[in-house]
């Protein structure tokens, strides 16, 4: 693609954000930057170090001596944390259940922030996550924010956990979901809200490849209209 092109693709958690973006990124040969992967890489690594998700001061300390790195490997991102792949491991659900809580401190989200904006320097990126259309890119040239049921984002959690072989209860992940959505659009910093100028899409009754069709739709409009 000759002309660059920002893609922020924002909401709440299980609607479908990182897949369809992938997606998006392989057609248009373009980055795909998966923010919520740098979170809960580093909520891993404070969890395994025995850091108190609270506690912003010591959270910002381990930060700053952590090193998140997103790698293209064929069609799939690996995460690596301080080097070592930790793509699989990021996905569980003491990681899932407890990312919010570290990702809601406004110092984290700060440097997170500023490393995410390096990412997308110069460059055609497709990135989503919760913030992306009104705080990390706000000058986004595509905003597009995704919704779904909880019903439906508890049914693609549970789909998701079967195949990487972890067991879950359908309904403890619609409470999980509720409370993940209270905690992201009521923290203080970057709550999850949608960008006035982004296109809400409801993926409750698509697929993924209508999805991916309407945004495609939105990017094509973009590069005739400049």
């Amino acid at each position: 693609m000759s002309e660059k092109i920002r893609i922020a693709i924002d909401g709440p958690a299980a609607a479908g954000k990182s897949t369809v973006a992938k997606k998006i990124a392989r057609k248009l040969s373009i980055v795909y930057i998966d923010t919520g992967a740098m979170y809960r890489a580093f909520t891993l690594k404070a969890i395994e170090c025995g850091v108190d998700l609270e506690d912003e001061n010591s959270l910002v300390e381990l930060l700053y001596e952590t090193t998140i790195t997103l790698k293209e490997n064929g069609k799939e991102q690996i995460i690596l944390l301080d080097g070592k792949d930790v793509t699989e491991a990021i996905r569980s659900q003491v990681v899932s259940n407890s990312v919010s809580l570290v990702a809601k401190h406004p110092l984290i989200r700060e440097d997170m922030v500023e490393r995410q904006r390096k990412l997308a320097e110069n460059k055609s990126v497709v990135m989503d996550g919760r913030d992306i259309g009104t705080n990390v890119l706000p000058h986004a040239e595509v905003k597009i924010f995704l919704i779904a049921s909880v019903e439906e984002r508890a049914k693609r959690r549970y789909s998701e956990n079967k195949r990487r072989g972890i067991a879950s209860d359908l309904e403890q992940l619609k409470a999980e979901l509720k409370e993940r959505d209270n905690r992201d659009m009521n923290r203080e910093t970057s709550p999850l809200i949608q960008a006035e100028d982004a296109i809400a899409i409801d993926t409750t009754e698509l697929s993924i490849d209508q999805v991916v069709a309407e945004i495609l739709n939105e990017v094509n409009l973009f590069l005739h209209k400049s």
